[in-house]
């Protein structure tokens, strides 16, 4: 059984830092795009940052130059380094992967449980 389980949430102030972890197991033979999303309370889930095989970011414009996303594929886990937090920053955080799995062989898209991020003084 495939699954993604964050780490790392959790409550702090405004222009603090927090980073997130998320951790890939199961029967994985290999990774393609790993991404962050976010969902604040009564808003859609949005893109946060995503990370190709390749190495390519993308990030959201409301989160470049403070959030840095970054991969070990050896340990099948993508960081979130969230650095000057804002209020607008809370929200539940999810782990989000292109896996290729045992037994099918094929890509299939993967979400993990999500952890609360909470930004407030």
């Amino acid at each position: 059984q495939v699954q993604l389980v964050e780490s790392g949430g959790g409550l702090v102030q405004p222009g603090g830092s927090l980073r997130l972890s998320c951790a890939a197991s199961g029967s994985i033979l290999s990774i393609n795009t790993m991404a962050w999303y976010r969902q604040a309370p009564g808003k859609e889930r949005e893109l946060v940052a995503a990370l190709t095989r390749s190495g390519d970011p993308n990030y959201a414009d409301s989160v470049k130059g403070r959030f840095t996303i970054s991969r070990d594929d050896a340990k099948k886990t993508v960081y979130l380094q969230m650095n000057s937090l804002k209020p607008e920053d809370t929200a539940v955080y999810y782990c989000n992967a292109d896996l290729r799995v045992l037994p099918t062989f094929v890509y299939g898209n993967y979400w993990g449980q999500g952890t609360q991020v909470t930004v407030s003084s």
